[in-house]
């Protein structure tokens, strides 16, 4: 177990480093300008300290960068990228261009525990219901409960997430009137704390939809490989009650699959979560990404990349570790 969580671990820095590059390419190679805006037009002087600050020195050149020889424009690129993958190793991401008080490590901080919050109660939602529904419609196979499981989990697969919102928004929120149409937080006693507790309903909702469907038709499928295996006729013809062969038997050996698609669910929530916070108007850090990536600001969706990227692999690790405990069969490869 320890040599394969060090593999992992070297082979986690090869792929945040990997991911690291590639953004900084993307981002270099996109169309313009983080210090020229509609509400922002600095003279060139102050342009060019800027571009010197955040160490983005090719900008400075302005528009003679595109004259400049190849192995020139290289080097401007290649120190720029020393300088961030420099910081971003000892965990400072430097200032944000577009928040110009705020470094990225500071808004990281604050609207990444928004998104892993929004995240987590969604993937238990999609991860509780998806395999209560799941287990349900293969115990009644092909009766009613199934047929409607099957009805809502293609809808739920089908629909994209924000369809999804706004027909939860036109629902509840402009027809009955019963759900805030957004926002994040409450603002303190128990009036409060209702409040936020329904502001985050339709957007948990929302993002574990899509989730929860999946893992009911896998679960679906699962349990009725499980329940036509000998074993399972094996305790059913000694007398055991239901319950105890559908928790101890069949549950175990039909978590498998739903187990190996947790760690890439749990990350699809957390990218998924930027177009739920953008129609939902909550302060994640999905919201700040997508901002980032409109206005160019390098820092920070090179800190949100590498976070997001982080979190993926942590959850895969976690995934492994735990499919060699639900199955003491399976060893962990070296």
């Amino acid at each position: 177990m320890v040599r394969f969580l060090f593999f992992r671990l070297l082979q986690s820095l090869a792929v945040l480093w990997i991911v690291y590059t590639l953004t900084f390419a993307l981002l270099m190679l996109a169309p313009g300008d983080p210090f020229i805006t509609s509400d922002k037009r600095p003279t060139e002087t102050i342009r060019r300290a800027l571009a010197q600050r955040y160490g983005l020195d090719y900008l400075a050149q302005g528009e003679s960068f595109a004259k400049l020889p190849l192995p020139r424009r290289v080097y401007y690129y290649a120190k720029a990228y020393g300088r961030y993958l420099g910081r971003a190793c000892c965990g400072d991401f430097g200032p944000s261009i577009q928040f110009e008080n705020f470094s990225v490590g500071e808004i990281i901080g604050s609207s990444l525990p928004v998104s892993l919050a929004l995240g987590s109660v969604a993937l238990l939602l999609a991860l509780w219901a998806g395999v209560l529904a799941g287990t349900l419609g293969a115990l009644h196979r092909n009766r009613l409960p199934d047929l409607a499981l099957s009805a809502i989990t293609l809808l739920g697969v089908s629909l994209p997430t924000f369809v999804i919102g706004s027909l939860l928004i036109m629902a509840f929120v402009v027809g009955v009137p019963l759900m805030p149409s957004g926002g994040w937080g409450s603002t303190g006693g128990a009036h409060g704390f209702l409040v936020g507790l329904m502001r985050l309903i339709l957007p948990a909702i929302t993002l574990a939809l899509f989730f929860l469907a999946f893992i009911a038709r896998l679960t679906r499928s699962s349990t009725l490989d499980v329940l036509s295996a000998d074993f399972v006729r094996t305790a059913r013809a000694k007398g055991l009650p239901p319950r105890v062969v559908i928790s101890r038997h069949v549950g175990a050996n039909a978590a498998l699959p739903i187990l190996s698609y947790l760690g890439p669910a749990a990350a699809n929530i957390l990218v998924g979560s930027f177009v739920v916070e953008r129609l939902f108007v909550i302060p994640g850090l999905g919201t700040h990404f997508v901002n980032g990536c409109i206005n160019k600001d390098i820092p920070l969706v090179l800190g949100a990349v590498l976070v997001y990227s982080a979190l993926v692999i942590f959850f895969n690790l976690l995934v492994d570790v735990a499919y060699a405990m639900v199955d003491p069969r399976i060893r962990i490869a070296e």
